[in-house]
């Protein structure tokens, strides 16, 4: 068997685990080509399979009951955690407050929002009956969609700065277990015309983002890394789960032009590191 088609074989399996709004769904796939990806060279994936609008503490326990399931399943002692968005909260929640640390080897985090979002704290000045009508109807829509538990309004508080701050010194990092995160930056609004509204007003409050998550509170752990891509559209919020499906230019050198070339250096590293 040739070296690349073992080069994420991991001591550990990876348990990849989704953000809001989506679930983990064979059509549309959430993570695009990034699975194919990374088992062609060896790794043993699994995913969170948690509510898309689920509170954090709810799929938190979600997380352990899968952690728990996969190790049973494999044999294994830890799981390697990659976790997009949201899911990084609820990761950290999962190893933290929920005492599964012992078995997770490493929780790397992609474009989470861990120190929350002064934008967000403005919306909530707006009137709380606005917010409450909102989260009703996302609450009731996305239960035909398969969530046991949607909670939209206890979602977005938690992406409050004040929040955030309580959940960080609630979820202090495990001892012996590897946290590093990675931030996305769009070069301009018009990157992705699905975040371009919100890129915009995002980096007029608070500073450059993907569109949703801006670089300072995506960063978290022992390794924060800033992706840029070569290109002039840079790297969104949903480009970092190629949600396109294809790469984000075909240029070569001086940045990334392939996201999912990101997630193999991420799990490559991991294996040279023993988890």
């Amino acid at each position: 068997m040739t070296p690349e088609r073992t080069s994420c074989r991991t001591r550990y399996p990876l348990l990849l685990v989704h953000g809001a709004g989506f679930r983990d769904l064979k059509l549309p796939l959430y993570w695009g080509r990034i699975p194919s990806a990374l088992e062609r060279r060896g790794a043993a994936l699994f995913y969170g399979l948690q509510d898309c609008w689920a509170s954090t503490e709810t799929n938190a326990a979600a997380l352990v009951r899968r952690i728990d399931g996969i190790l049973r399943e494999t044999g294994a002692e830890k799981v390697n955690v990659i976790a997009h968005s949201k899911g990084g909260l609820e990761a950290r929640m999962a190893a933290s407050s929920l005492g599964a640390g012992e078995k997770i080897a490493s929780i790397t985090t992609i474009a989470t929002p861990h120190h929350g979002s002064k934008t967000i704290d403005l919306l909530f000045r707006a009137p709380k009956p606005l917010f409450s009508l909102s989260a009703l109807a996302v609450d009731n829509w996305i239960r035909l969609v398969g969530d046991r538990k949607p909670d939209f309004l206890a979602v977005c508080k938690g992406f409050t700065t004040e929040r955030m701050a309580a959940f960080n010194r609630e979820n202090p990092d495990c001892p012996g277990v590897l946290y590093q995160s990675f931030a996305c930056v769009m070069r301009h609004p018009f990157s992705d015309v699905n975040l371009s509204t919100a890129n915009f007003i995002v980096n007029r409050i608070e500073g450059p983002n993907d569109g949703l998550v801006t670089v300072a509170s995506a960063s978290w752990g022992e390794r924060v890394h800033v992706l840029h891509s070569n290109a002039f559209r840079g790297i969104s919020h949903l480009d970092a789960i190629d949600l396109r499906r294809a790469p984000l230019t075909a240029k070569q050198g001086g940045g990334i032009s392939d996201v999912c070339d990101v997630y193999v250096d991420i799990v490559q590293e991991l294996k040279q590191r023993g988890l």
